[in-house]
């Protein structure tokens, strides 16, 4: 796979986190998300770093507001079930994101 075809899957957990940004009306850091977007095109070392970095940041954001969200439906009697998996799995891959630098291809790139 070509480095350009490694790279959606950090282009698209950034997106569904300033999307995530845009919804709760943090303007900023969905900008942010944008702008972190744009680095990927950058092939350099910290490029690459900064991008890793706030993806893990990302996934901890996920995980936070997976907490804060089944708090509130445990509270109301709301099933939280289905809600737990799928931002479950929307941290994880975002996290997983950031691994995809490890590639061969993409370490090469960033140098």
């Amino acid at each position: 796979m070509a480095a350009s075809g490694l790279l959606l899957l950090p282009g698209a957990a950034l997106l569904v986190l300033a999307a995530h940004f845009m919804r709760a009306q943090f303007w900023l850091l969905a900008i942010l998300c944008g702008i972190l977007i744009a680095l990927l095109a950058v092939p350099r070392r910290w490029a690459a770093l900064v991008v890793q970095v706030a993806l893990i940041a990302g996934a901890i954001e996920w995980l936070r507001t997976l907490v804060g969200l089944i708090s509130a439906r445990m509270v109301t009697g709301a099933p939280f079930t289905r809600l737990a998996f799928i931002l479950a799995s929307v941290a994880l891959l975002t996290w997983a994101s950031a691994l995809v630098f490890r590639a061969a291809k993409l370490r090469a790139r960033y140098r």
